[in-house]
């Protein structure tokens, strides 16, 4: 009798079985069927920003590509953007699984990548109080004197100018996280040398199919696989506890975030901050440079408006911003016009979401990565027409003071917006107000600018300062000079 019985009950198990897989594989298909449209192509493949926005004007706002259950969604427009990733902004907080990006590079306890969990909230805890508003104001005469730097050493340099602003935003970053009071160096300091050669390890790392090991976690115990990601890891490990340990009397200990954090989590918390810190301000300052050198007409109502608010005797000061509205609204425009991250950053929704707007009930299904593109999502023609052209008085309402209907998206979406934008909104301000107030930039004739290849912001120079030399050197110093 055990023997009937027994086969009888394996049967029983394997249609069981058999029906849970084809109810689940049936239930996937009817998601699958709710997919926004998109394009045939992979969801890791790499994809420019033009043929993206290509695909959104061809399918619609939002738009998939699907091999098998891997989902990527692209979210393409304005009013999309706003609708799922800030108003139902708690479905999409996680981030995708990167075994590469967050596990091998940052030992599971990279800010940036860490999905929703205990140790994320306690980061962004810690982050929301040193750099809310009113904390940021303890660091204006550091961004001021790191500004007027950036003149001086174009007066002495002015070919260098993207080292300038790098050694502003790394001055800016490290005085801030770490306390560092010593001169950054470019060529010597350990730090910038590490984030030169590491940031573009880690953004690489995040774009999709990288790394075959996202797809396929057993690979990282594979001892031959990966052998120079693995080796990224390690020296950032190291590098990341030697900077905490070296710089640790330097910093706030009473409000820091020591008495909450294990040594590796303060290392790791601090050094994301500073890698997304660095790249993204100098990144974003380059480029109101690059505007200012293709767009002569703009760049002058610019001029207009600080010799008539801060005149030229003395530089200006974060008491002249609120004035600024022409320099504001030309930062906000250069931001829209060439966005630092054109693809935006990968979330994973947490469970299925309908389009709200769809008539066709369209789905973004539980377990998708999803990116808001801000290179489409700021040429959205219903919101900013004319899109391709650089039009900054778009950004400026009727009674001449900044639009605040007009939504800029540039720091981010929802939950994951920026945890340092107060910061990093202060420091393009001062930088962008002093270069602007003592010179007028031009594009290098011999090299014409090619603004579509992300990547030609050395070809612009400034020209002769808008007032003598020496007395701008002479208001320059008036902070002191520092690091």
């Amino acid at each position: 009798m055990e023997g009937p019985f027994f086969l009888r009950s394996v049967l029983v198990v394997l249609v069981a079985v058999a029906g849970v897989y084809f109810i689940d594989r049936r239930r996937q298909q009817q998601k699958h069927a709710l997919l926004p449209p998109g394009p045939p192509g992979s969801p890791h493949a790499r994809y420019p920003p033009r043929l993206i926005q290509s695909w959104i004007e061809q399918y619609g706002p939002v738009i998939s590509l699907r091999q098998g259950n891997d989902v990527l969604v692209i979210i393409g427009r304005h009013s999309e953007a706003t609708q799922l990733l800030e108003k139902q902004g708690a479905c999409f907080v996680d981030r995708p699984h990167s075994v590469a990006g967050s596990e091998i590079l940052g030992r599971g306890m990279r800010f940036m990548l860490l999905s929703t969990c205990d140790r994320l909230r306690r980061f962004r805890k810690a982050a929301h109080t040193h750099f809310q508003p009113k904390a940021t104001l303890a660091y204006d005469a550091d961004q001021t004197s790191f500004a007027r730097n950036i003149v001086i050493d174009l007066l002495d340099d002015p070919d260098s100018h993207q080292s300038h602003v790098k050694r502003f935003s790394g001055s800016v970053t490290l005085r801030v996280i770490y306390g560092k009071t010593t001169p950054v160096s470019l060529t010597e300091d350990p730090c910038i040398l590490h984030l030169k050669r590491m940031v573009p390890v880690v953004q690489g790392a995040l774009l999709p199919g990288a790394y075959k090991v996202d797809h396929f976690p057993i690979l990282r115990y594979i001892p031959w696989y990966g052998r120079q990601l693995k080796k990224w890891g390690e020296e950032e490990y190291k590098a990341l506890t030697s900077w905490l340990s070296q710089y640790k009397s330097q910093m706030m200990t009473d409000s820091g975030p020591q008495g909450t954090f294990t040594e590796q989590e303060t290392a790791y918390f601090l050094g994301s901050l500073v890698g997304a810190a660095f790249d993204t301000t100098q990144v974003a300052i380059s480029t109101i440079m690059m505007a200012a050198a293709r767009f002569p007409e703009a760049q002058a109502v610019v001029h207009a408006q600080l010799d008539a608010v801060v005149g030229r005797e003395a530089p200006p000061t974060f008491a002249e911003w609120a004035s600024l509205t022409e320099l504001q609204a030309f930062v906000l425009e250069a931001l829209r016009w060439r966005p630092v991250n054109p693809f935006g950053a990968p979330r994973r929704a947490s469970k299925d979401v309908f389009l709200v707007n769809s008539q066709n009930g369209y789905c973004i299904p539980a377990g998708a990565t999803v990116f808001g593109n801000h290179w489409c999502i700021a040429r959205d023609p219903d919101v900013f027409p004319n899109p391709d052209r650089f039009i900054p008085k778009r950004w400026i309402g009727p009674d001449g003071n900044i639009n605040s209907d007009l939504k800029a998206y540039s720091f981010g979406f929802g939950r994951r917006t920026c945890v340092g934008s107060n910061l990093a909104i202060r420091s393009l301000y001062i930088a962008s107000v002093t270069i602007f107030w003592a010179f007028r930039i031009r594009e290098d004739v011999k090299r014409p600018i090619d603004d579509t290849a992300f990547c030609t912001w050395d070809r612009i120079a400034p020209k002769a300062p808008r007032m003598n030399v020496a007395h701008l050197r002479e208001v320059m110093g008036t902070l002191g000079k520092a690091a």
